[in-house]
């Protein structure tokens, strides 16, 4: 049966008014701007205000990326460069069910890519499963890469994280359009979107813009000093041949700033030297260059520090990660196959792990090679160890705070990072490149059903992690929950 296409009702936001599409009683209303275009001299400003348009805007398709370049060749095979040109890239995606309804609740979704790579526009990012089932599901843009998270003299720190919270901003001032509820916002955001999340959880400027948040597969403690970053930022400055100022970056091309900002990128892969890139920068990035700094009024501090502190308190969380985050920076790339006996230890050694810490997982793993130690031992390290931290945190200030791991392996890769994403958001077709053929239905019900729940009444559908450290596992043949898992290898310091 083919579905019902209508035009959606005209909607009233900041801005002017939009029209949309109806399909199948879900509207959409796409590439919304909620800030003035970045381009020029705006590329490396806060963002401002969304300039007003006249008569009925159009909002029936994606809206511009950010300035962005692909991923490396392996993992971009699977997670693929969604681009629309244009220059009002700080745009919103809205599905609801009831557009001038009221009191549903609202989910903003934070997209990931290594605050360097992703958009609202990936197809995998749908919100029509949300809407179907009672949620208004708003996914936003924000500025990348140096555009977004460059030190520059002149220049506001953290600009992606400004465009965030003036899309929550906008998503308060407009939610009720849409018929949801301004008072019970979810913030869910995957990898640097999880990332994003915890420093919104730290920062006093997004205070009261939400009341829950999930983090999916997302370290909360990184963060730059000013300082460090903007040795990178002199690195940008030299690889283009101009000072590090707002004002020459400025007057660069975009495509001039991409090429640079990739030969930089790839430079730091290649030789992640404390004393050239600085020490929080190497510490924090684990393989990436871009990310939010410590500036004192965006981010007073490191986020798991602030979160430790009591900035967080209230606000309910669940968090969680795959069980083989790391094999998708390993086997798609090669590495895996790279790795041997003798330079495991030193592939280690890079993030500060000693060789001791390989024992218990060498043990549970009879059968796994180098590689696969590898990525095990940092999955934890990355990725698990601090997903647990920040959930015991929030527990400990009698904040409901809830654990999952998603343990559905892909033939040939595994439970890689961001392979949960299209089960979340209940859009496998759209993702095969990343699924693989015949991925589990049942998990993505699974998942979809325990995310809208929460978004719903702060309930996911399973006990609080202080309970017994009870963990939901999505996996095959049946999602269960586990009562600490690897508790060996939670043993080390790390986890």
């Amino acid at each position: 049966m083919r579905p019902a296409v209508t035009a959606a009702p005209v909607v009233a936001v900041t801005g002017g008014k939009i029209r949309g599409r109806t399909v199948d009683g879900v509207s959409a209303f796409l590439g919304v701007p909620y800030a003035a275009s970045p381009v020029g001299r705006a590329r490396f400003r806060a963002p401002a205000p969304v300039v007003g348009w006249s008569g009925i805007r159009d909002a029936t398709t994606p809206g511009p990326t950010c300035l962005q370049g692909p991923y490396s060749p392996g993992i971009e095979q699977l997670l693929g460069t969604h681009l629309v040109a244009g220059a009002e890239s700080l745009n919103v995606n809205v599905w609801t069910p009831e557009p001038g309804g009221r009191g549903l609740p609202v989910m903003v979704w934070i997209h990931g890519g290594a605050f360097a790579h992703g958009s609202n526009a990936v197809p995998a990012y749908d919100g029509t499963a949300f809407a179907r089932d009672g949620v208004v599901l708003v996914s936003i843009n924000y500025r990348l890469g140096a555009a977004g998270f460059a030190v520059l003299d002149g220049a506001p720190d953290n600009r992606g994280l400004l465009d965030q919270i003036l899309a929550l901003t906008w998503v308060r001032d407009n939610a009720r359009a849409f018929g949801g509820d301004p008072d019970t916002v979810t913030v869910f955001g995957e990898s640097a979107g999880a990332m994003s999340i915890a420093a919104l959880l730290s920062s006093p400027l997004a205070s009261g813009l939400f009341v829950r948040a999930i983090t999916q597969s997302g370290d909360p403690g990184v963060a730059a000093t000013v300082e460090d970053a903007r040795l990178l930022g002199g690195e940008l400055a030299t690889a283009l041949g101009i000072p590090a100022t707002a004002e020459a970056f400025s007057a660069v091309s975009p495509a001039a700033l991409l090429s640079a900002q990739e030969a930089v990128r790839a430079d730091f892969a290649r030789d992640p030297n404390p004393a050239r890139w600085g020490a929080s920068v190497v510490g924090a990035g684990a393989g990436m260059s871009f990310f939010p700094v410590v500036d004192g009024e965006v981010l007073p501090a490191v986020p798991s520090e602030a979160i430790a502190a009591g900035s967080a308190r209230g606000i309910a969380l669940l968090a969680g990660c795959t069980t083989e985050e790391f094999r998708l920076f390993t086997v798609p790339t090669g590495l895996a196959d790279a790795i041997t006996v003798d330079t495991l230890p030193y592939a280690l050694a890079r993030f500060g792990i000693g060789a001791a810490e390989i024992t218990p997982y060498a043990a549970n793993r009879p059968e796994a090679g180098a590689g696969d130690l590898l990525a095990a031992i940092l999955t934890d390290a990355v990725f698990r160890g601090p997903t647990r931290q920040l959930v015991e945190t929030q527990a400990a200030f009698d904040t409901p705070a809830f654990l999952y791991e998603f343990g559905w392996r892909r033939p040939g890769l595994g439970a890689i990072h961001a392979l949960e994403v299209p089960f979340v958001f209940d859009t496998l077709a759209a993702a095969a490149d990343l699924t693989g053929p015949n991925p589990p239905q049942r998990i993505a019900d699974d998942m979809h059903t325990a995310w809208v729940g929460f978004a719903t009444t702060g309930d996911p559908g399973w006990p609080r992690y202080i309970d017994n450290k009870q963990v939901m596992t999505f996996a095959e043949p049946r999602s269960e929950l586990v009562t600490d898992p690897r508790p060996d290898e939670r043993a080390t310091r790390r986890v």
